[in-house]
């Protein structure tokens, strides 16, 4: 039944693009009125650990942990592959508080990133990393707590200075909006680990055969070390890295000064040889709105100041080492208003076909 779906969707794609005078052999991107037609799509785990506890079970004492096991720390893939898909399928890793959710639909309800791209024939990966989301089953143990803190994700993001959003601002200012975005907001089952989800991304990226790694935030970090793990990774794309910078022995930057709360930004030191690996293909990354050129009494903009710094430095560094890395801060390029989840507002097409644009010139479409 699946397959015969699938027929009947390519058969009326290709009644539909004939009746436009345009050959059914064509890749055309398809407005999000169209029918998109899937090839495959579904869902599994990738990485992860298996911790097994002394002793030996007992069948007639099932609660006692002895001698069993808990899979766990693994990551948490959903995908969908088009019709004719493009040669390099894009694998969307999240930021700190996020999930997959981060891709899909935006808070007011339109299409996000993932089903964009997807009607631009790529095949799509979405995670979620190992202790967060549907990759909640952690190896590890973690109190969470019912924090009061919408308030500080608001301003931390960007967003404005609460209640009120920053002149211009391209994010969706209903109350249902905001009201979904903040339920996307999603807690650790385990502590933070860059090693672990950079292990588990170079592990999807080694089954899938490659692709192009897009990663938002936190993510990057993670984003530079499974590119190091896995030479599957065929560029990378990241929004707003926040954390997570890597130099290499000798040449880290010393850390940034700034009035935020998480205090100076830092970098890792890497040997050589890895940081090298990170030099075999393209990478570019967007910073939206709100970030100034100096020093500034708000603490979220003078967060976001040092974080955009770093990635220069980061940038120049791979560049002095050979490899091809760029900044965009997007206000440099007449685009304005994008807070920290600028591929989720208003003007997410404008930042797709801006990518689009870069991943043509780069021959990776």
């Amino acid at each position: 039944m699946k397959r015969l779906n699938y027929f009947i969707l390519s058969a009326m794609i290709a009644l539909c693009t004939s009746c436009g005078g345009q050959s059914s052999q064509t890749q055309v991107e398809m407005t999000n009125d169209s029918i998109l037609p899937i090839r495959e799509q579904g869902s599994f785990l990738i990485g992860g650990t298996v911790k097994t506890a002394q002793g030996t079970y007992d069948t007639h004492q099932p609660m006692k942990p002895d001698g069993q096991t808990l899979h766990g720390d693994h990551a948490y893939v959903s995908y969908q592959i088009p019709a004719n898909a493009r040669k390099n399928p894009l694998v969307f890793l999240h930021g700190a508080g996020q999930s997959a959710k981060t891709w899909e639909s935006t808070p007011d309800g339109r299409e996000g990133f993932s089903t964009i791209f997807l009607r631009r024939g790529f095949s799509t990966y979405l995670i979620d990393q190992p202790r967060r989301g549907r990759a909640g089953r952690s190896t590890v143990d973690e109190s969470i707590k019912a924090t009061t803190d919408d308030q500080f994700w608001f301003e931390n993001f960007r967003m404005g200075v609460w209640p009120d959003y920053y002149d211009g601002s391209q994010f969706p200012q209903s109350e249902e909006a905001l009201d979904q975005f903040f339920r996307q907001i999603t807690p650790n089952t385990g502590a933070y680990d860059e090693q672990l989800i950079a292990t588990d991304v170079a592990a999807l990226m080694d089954k899938i055969g490659g692709g192009i790694l897009v990663t938002h935030s936190q993510g990057g970090g993670p984003g530079w070390h499974a590119a190091i793990k896995s030479d599957k990774v065929r560029a990378i794309v990241s929004y707003e890295p926040g954390s997570g910078f890597v130099f290499p022995e000798g040449e880290t930057p010393e850390p940034l000064q700034t009035i935020s709360p998480f205090g100076a930004l830092g970098a890792t030191a890497i040997p050589l040889a890895d940081f090298e690996k990170l030099t075999r293909f393209p990478i570019i990354i967007y910073y939206g709105d709100y970030i100034p050129d100096k020093p500034s009494d708000n603490w979220a903009m003078d967060s976001w100041r040092v974080r955009l710094q770093m990635a220069r430095l980061f940038a120049d560094c791979i560049n002095r080492h050979g490899g091809d890395a760029t900044v965009v801060h997007l206000p440099d390029e007449g685009i304005k208003g994008n807070s920290h989840f600028l591929f989720a507002e208003k003007n997410n097409v404008q930042l797709a076909d801006f990518l689009s644009a870069w991943l043509k010139e780069k021959s990776l479409d």
